[in-house]
């Protein structure tokens, strides 16, 4: 069954004080020396990773060992697969931010039900900005509910993206206004839902981990976050990677995805 509204508030603050608590864990190591290493693809990892990761499952999982977990530095588990629901983990967007000491990292966690997330916490602690979500009751920034920008153009619009998409969206979308990278993709996503970008691009290969809790917080912010084709994320497969996709205010996000139909050779 559907999880009920009452456990879902119950599961809600238990991921919103375990989220809290891993990015004061990973505050606490920020900006000092921190060792680190390269895994698979190229992708750094650092021990601040290792010890966030640690913290949430023990803290996610401690009363309920059923549910499935899906963490970018733990060994994926096949048995997630038959879970209905599945905690879904990034310990720390941006590593190479946050070893670069850089500002724009988070802890993000979802928590995915039947495919898609019904709950979902980012913590930015060096900016102090916490953001929740819960199916069908919204998204806030420290409390206070957040929107993303209105209106369907893109001249002028304000859009994060990889260099090399930006790149090929101004081929055809001359008018717009790049942004400077953001190194965590969960953020990039969330300045849409807040109205600090209009829009923001993710290039193929992301994984749930980087998306799922930035995915409900667009959503439930009033945005959407698809698919080149228009098709909303699906989590918890057996891969757990996903194409190009687009986040924007739904009318913005209608025209780019338009866009992206007439002159996908162009953009993809």
């Amino acid at each position: 069954m559907p999880v009920v509204e009452t456990e879902l508030s119950a599961l809600t603050d238990r991921l919103a004080g375990a989220v809290r608590e891993a990015g004061a864990l990973a505050l606490g190591k920020f900006g000092s020396p921190v060792r680190h290493w390269t895994k698979d693809a190229n992708s750094p990892v650092c021990e601040a990773d290792i010890e966030a990761d640690l913290l949430l499952r023990e803290r996610l999982l401690r009363e309920r060992s059923d549910y499935g977990w899906l963490s970018e530095e733990s060994a994926d588990d096949p048995a997630r697969l038959a879970a209905r629901r599945v905690w879904v983990v990034d310990p720390i967007d941006g590593t190479r931010g946050f070893i670069a000491g850089r500002p724009d990292w988070a802890i993000s966690a979802a928590l995915v039900e039947d495919g898609r997330p019904v709950a979902a916490a980012l913590f930015a602690p060096v900016t102090d900005e916490f953001f929740l979500a819960v199916n069908g009751r919204g998204a806030t920034r420290n409390g206070a509910p957040i929107a993303p920008t209105p209106g369907d153009g893109l001249d002028g619009a304000r859009i994060a993206g990889p260099q090399r998409r930006l790149e090929r969206l101004a081929k055809v979308a001359p008018a717009i206004a790049p942004v400077a990278k953001i190194f965590s993709l969960a953020l990039r996503l969330a300045r849409v839902a807040t109205g600090e970008i209009d829009a923001a691009l993710a290039g193929p290969n992301s994984h749930d981990w980087d998306l799922a809790a930035a995915d409900l917080l667009v959503h439930e912010a009033g945005g959407a976050l698809t698919s080149f084709a228009g098709e909303a994320p699906i989590y918890n497969r057996p891969d757990p990677v996903h194409g190009a996709l687009i986040a924007a205010g739904r009318a913005r996000h209608a025209t780019l995805i338009g866009l992206a139909r007439a002159r996908m050779a162009d953009l993809a």
